[in-house]
């Protein structure tokens, strides 16, 4: 009797052990749910996030969303309204693929700081040391070619103050409009991107302004010129498979085309929304132009396995992808207040909100009390131009991530968002 009772406690043991090591161990594409109220959040009020969406979509100004908020690295809302497009009745499903645009920035300066770990290079390097097509760039004043050339550095690039622009000025600036005739953003790979880039003028003497640019594709060539790989190689095995984020691409499998998410824009003649044709601002597949600014698509749960992964102090699943102090320096302010001041506020649809800076891929909040929406100190986030974003909060141990598709919605959506969830929130990071 005592032996069967013996062997019985035992295996209760290992069946306890296994279930252990199963839980921590879960698949990324399993982040746990818990009710809301074990972390400090009201069920009831997190209902508000799917209210505000809802009516959007109600009122006909957005297709679809879906959002996700997780704290403590559990999920307390998860939810997706609307339908996949107005040329696409199907009903939003949760695990659909959405454009991220600059979204892709984030994962671009964790690669880059992968190989910084890896003493690949220095933040005070000169880029041409590495894409020495960049050695010789002038800067225009008023028209007239700047005396000297210049050689923006590779931290400028992460702040974007290396002079760059985006070209989407290209009807009041004589840089921007050549941005526009050489067709960047069309290059058929990184290479040819810097071959065209390095023809173009800086619009700006580096390290004088902050000037939301290209300069994340240039970190993305980057990537690939120190790496060895494509940069889509390097996300693919670097990033994405160590995390289990299998819903992230710059190329849709074909057997996941029909996930993607329609994008629209909104016609102000008509007073409605208009779809964008799916190739009209970047291919989504057979893809060979690997953006560092702007290519990647990605699903909703995939985009929070990478921010808890930021979140944790750059591991998820058993995967380091950066180590801790790493994360703490990129996701603190990199702008002296002259530079931020200078140009932060002057660039419709990516300038920096009142009370946020900039780190090294990402916004962070400085002063919460002039951001004009709720806030914390310390949180860093970004968005992209279909009205996609996220924000992670280590204040409040909380991610939470909007997405949508449409080209330069509204900022309000993004500050709904902050509401919605906050407002939720019964017990403080700090109680």
């Amino acid at each position: 009797m005592y032996s069967i009772l013996r062997n019985d406690f035992i295996m209760k043991i290992l069946v306890v052990f296994a279930l252990a090591l199963v839980a921590n161990s879960l698949p990324a594409s399993e982040l746990p749910s818990i009710k809301p109220e074990k972390v400090g959040f009201s069920s009831e009020r997190l209902q508000k996030i799917s209210e505000f969406t809802q009516r959007a979509v109600d009122e006909g100004r957005h297709a679809g969303f879906v959002t996700l908020v997780a704290r403590r690295g559990k999920i307390v809302h998860f939810d997706a309204v609307g339908t996949y497009g107005i040329d696409n009745d199907k009903p939003m499903d949760k695990d659909a693929l959405f454009r991220i645009f600059s979204m892709t920035k984030p994962v671009t300066a964790v690669a880059m700081m992968m190989l910084y770990e890896e003493d690949k290079f220095q933040m005070s390097d000169p880029v041409s040391r590495y894409l020495p097509e960049l050695a010789d760039l002038k800067q225009f004043n008023d028209g007239e070619p700047a005396t000297g050339s210049f050689k923006p550095t590779i931290e400028q690039l992460f702040t974007h103050t290396a002079g760059f622009t985006y070209g989407f000025r290209r009807d009041s600036d004589a840089i921007d409009a050549l941005y526009h005739e050489k067709e960047l953003l069309k290059s058929k790979d990184n290479a040819e991107f810097i071959s065209r880039l390095s023809t173009i003028p800086l619009r700006f003497e580096p390290g004088v302004r902050y000037h939301y640019s290209v300069s994340y594709d240039v970190l993305g060539a980057l990537v690939e010129k120190i790496s060895g790989q494509t940069l889509e190689a390097f996300f693919r095995e670097r990033i994405f498979e160590p995390l289990e984020m299998n819903d992230t691409f710059f190329s849709v499998p074909e057997d996941k085309r029909e996930r993607l998410a329609t994008n629209h824009y909104w016609d102000g003649e008509k007073n409605a929304l208009v779809a964008v044709p799916p190739d009209d601002l970047f291919s989504n597949t057979d893809v060979t132009f690997f953006g560092g600014g702007a290519g990647l698509i990605s699903s909703t749960m995939d985009y929070m396995v990478f921010c808890e992964m930021l979140r944790r102090g750059g591991s998820f699943n058993g995967a380091r992808i950066l180590g801790p102090k790493t994360i703490q320096f990129m996701t603190m302010n990199h702008l002296t207040p002259e530079v931020r001041n200078n140009g932060a506020s002057d660039f419709p649809g990516s300038h920096l909100n009142k009370g946020q800076s900039f780190g090294l891929g990402f916004g962070v909040m400085t002063e919460p009390g002039l951001s004009k929406v709720i806030s914390s100190a310390g949180a860093y986030s970004w968005g992209g131009a279909a009205g996609t974003k996220f924000w992670i909060d280590p204040e409040e141990d909380l991610v939470a991530i909007l997405m949508t598709q449409l080209m330069w919605a509204p900022t309000d959506r993004r500050y709904q968002m902050k509401i919605a969830t906050y407002q939720a929130l019964t017990e403080l990071g700090s109680d």
